[in-house]
């Protein structure tokens, strides 16, 4: 049975992507072209920009401006202080399909992952590599063959990089050890997961637990950096998860009934729902 939630959007065409800044829900509502700021404390929210080309990835640089991973056009766009856009790196050159999700390091990194190429299952994908953005918009590849790129997300002492490979078989979660110059090495599965699960959006915990979205089994999965399964969540059509709230046990849950863009833009299916969980264990209801 789906554990009662509490929605705090919805009208969306397909959010993704969210990240939980400055005391509100940042979030891409990838087939819309829009960015949102959402106060969940109102319900309140705002399109922060508009960009054709399907937005997904975000993250903020230490000033507070915000990095936007545009899929379509293999480019990353920055967000001024004054909200004009601005392109801030290139990524074409070794993206081989549309951006995916992105994670931001505390340094202003971006770790930025792409589809590989536009197959879908069961056609097998070509493998991608993942893409670092330094702070200037310098770009190099840090790891390849990966499948399917997408949630990524980093421990508290930045230490370890987590990456979903959605398109694995099975699907898994992958981690990297992250040098002092962003650099990846130590490649190792976290987990395999069985077949069931395409892990989707990451977040990850104050003990360092990485939440996954799993939306073809329709729930949310809390996973140790043993590599355990501790929580499993029933969810409609979870996509991306982001923790936040005034003591980080809101979790936010980017849902979608429809993928298919041309359905997803036209239904509007798309919402965003919360649940309170405690850390670790049991999940509790807004």
């Amino acid at each position: 049975m789906t554990t009662p939630l509490d929605t705090v959007c919805s009208g969306l065409a397909f959010p993704e992507c969210p990240r939980w800044h400055d005391g509100s829900l940042w979030f891409s509502d990838v087939y819309a072209n829009d960015v949102y700021r959402l106060d969940p404390a109102t319900g309140s929210s705002e399109v922060v920009a508009h960009i054709d080309g399907h937005p997904a990835g975000l993250g903020f640089l230490p000033d507070g401006r915000l990095l936007i991973a545009v899929g379509h056009t293999r480019t990353v766009m920055r967000r001024e202080s004054d909200g004009t856009l601005t392109p801030h790196a290139d990524l074409s050159g070794l993206a081989t399909w549309h951006l995916n999700d992105m994670y931001v390091d505390g340094a202003g990194r971006a770790y930025v992952g792409n589809y590989g190429d536009s197959s879908a299952p069961p056609d097998p994908i070509t493998p991608a590599v993942l893409t670092l953005v330094e702070p200037d918009g310098t770009v190099r590849a840090v790891a390849d063959d990966l499948l399917f790129a997408n949630g990524m997300v980093a421990t508290a002492d930045g230490g370890t990089l987590v990456v979903a490979e959605t398109r694995a078989n099975p699907g898994r979660l992958t981690a990297f050890t992250v040098g002092d110059d962003g650099s990846l090495t130590d490649r190792r599965t976290l987990i395999e997961f069985d077949r069931s699960v395409f892990p989707d959006g990451l977040a990850i915990d104050r003990d360092d637990a990485v939440w996954v979205a799993s939306p073809f089994g329709n729930e949310v999965i809390r996973v140790s950096q043993a590599g355990t399964i501790t929580d499993r969540i029933a969810v409609a059509n979870p996509y991306a998860v982001a923790l936040g709230g005034d003591d980080g046990r809101d979790l936010f849950v980017c849902t979608a009934e429809n993928w298919q863009p041309e359905i997803a833009a036209r239904e509007r299916t798309g919402a965003v729902v919360r649940l309170r969980v405690t850390v670790p264990g049991v999940s509790v209801p807004v």
